[in-house]
């Protein structure tokens, strides 16, 4: 089994800076798929990046430019660095994992990130 915690979230000004980290424990994740997805208040879960464990990224158009996904396999850990955030990027940001397939099996708790005007 893999367990997944998140952390650094918080609450920053718009045009701050966030950095998200998402330790994995359990089982070395350096061969997973790596996702990190946000949920806001009446909104439907959305993907926002993801990262192979070759190293291919994937970032939403929404954030484009401003977040990167990245991971260390020595540590276990993947990280979303958020910058120039805005209001719009408030939500409870989750981070997943996946091996092989198409669905991400595991799942962290979250952390809140919210950005004020």
């Amino acid at each position: 089994q893999v367990q997944l915690v998140e952390s650094g979230g918080g609450l920053v000004q718009a045009g701050g800076s966030l950095r998200l980290s998402c330790a994995a424990s359990g089982r070395t994740v350096s061969t997973y798929t790596m996702g990190w997805f946000r949920q806001a208040p009446g909104k439907e879960r959305e993907s926002v990046a993801a990262i192979s464990w070759s190293g291919n990224t994937y970032h939403a158009d929404s954030v484009k430019g401003r977040f990167t996904i990245s991971r260390d396999n020595a540590k276990n850990t993947v990280y979303l660095q958020m910058n120039s955030l805005k209001p719009e990027d408030t939500a409870v940001y989750y981070c997943a994992a996946k091996t092989g397939g198409k669905e991400y099996g595991y799942w962290g708790q979250g952390t809140q990130v919210t950005v004020s005007s």
